[in-house]
Order: C-alpha cells, then sequence, then structure tokens
C-alpha cells in the first residue's frame, strides 16, 4: 500500500519518525514535503497529500501539523478526501470502521512519537465494515455535491 504523507515545519521531525515507521511495517511512502525546517504553511501539504490520494497516487494520506486540525480542515476540502483529525487510537479505528477515511490528521504538539505510532498502526490495521455504515458514507459525500 502507498501511503502519501506530508506536514509542515512543526511537524518535520515527527514526520521523518512516522515514514521511517511506516517503511519499517512495509508501507510504501511518498514523502510530499515539507522538507525544511524553514516556516511554511500547512495548506500546501495538505492540498498534495489530499490530491494524492484522490487521484489515486495513495491509497491514504498521513498530515501531520501541530495541533492536526488546520492539515484535517485542508484536507476535507478536497473532493473524496475523509480525513480524521486523531489525538488517541480508538478514533482512527472507528473512523476507518465507520467512515471509511482515507486521510489522517495528527499533532505534533498533542502526541508523542510513541502515540502517533500506535493511532498509526491502528487507522491503517483497521478496514472498513461497510454495510450499514455504507449508508452514512453516502450521505456525507453527497455533501460534496451540494450547493
Amino acid at each position: 500500500m502507498m501511503i502519501g504523507i506530508g506536514s509542515d515545519h512543526t511537524a518535520l521531525e515527527l514526520k521523518g519518525i512516522i515514514k521511517e515507521h511506516l517503511e519499517k511495517c512495509g508501507f510504501l511512502v511518498k514523502d510530499y514535503g515539507t522538507h525544511t525546517p524553514e516556516r511554511t504553511d500547512y495548506p500546501i501539504y495538505a492540498e498534495k497529500v489530499a490530491l494524492a490520494v484522490k487521484n489515486g497516487e495513495c491509497e491514504r494520506g498521513i498530515l501531520i501539523c501541530g495541533s492536526g486540525v488546520g492539515m484535517g480542515i485542508a484536507a476535507n476540502k478536497i473532493r473524496g478526501i475523509r480525513c480524521v483529525i486523531c489525538s488517541e487510537a480508538y478514533s482512527a479505528r472507528m473512523s476507518r470502521k465507520h467512515n471509511d477515511t482515507n486521510m489522517l490528521a495528527l499533532g505534533a504538539r498533542v502526541v508523542g512519537p510513541d502515540a502517533a505510532k500506535m493511532i498509526v498502526d491502528e487507522w491503517l490495521g483497521t478496514e472498513y465494515e461497510g454495510g450499514r455504515h455504507q449508508r452514512r458514507v453516502d450521505m456525507i459525500c453527497s455533501l460534496e455535491q451540494e450547493i
């Protein structure tokens, strides 16, 4: 599975840790930046990774900024993206089981490396249940068609 990953300058260190962890787990990882500690704007990287997921270049995407909130909001502006902002593993698991999330946003100032790895593992290791949940996912997707 190809995972897209991106961060702003505040989360550069955690992005490197998560990227290494993913590769050790056997995932292919495409890093969309940032690659330097110079101040930058998180919507740039949220858009890059979200478009990669939307266009099928990556099956899923992981975004990391200071809180995870900005990245998650920006990613969710892209049609077809269902990005969950998580600071614990339960929400990561349930977002996959019930909402078929295709992106995960983490906060480098909110979770430490071990917690982040646990959240990522839970999110990537959980399958979408479908069934009764599909109706709701379809309803969410239909909101993108609203004017």
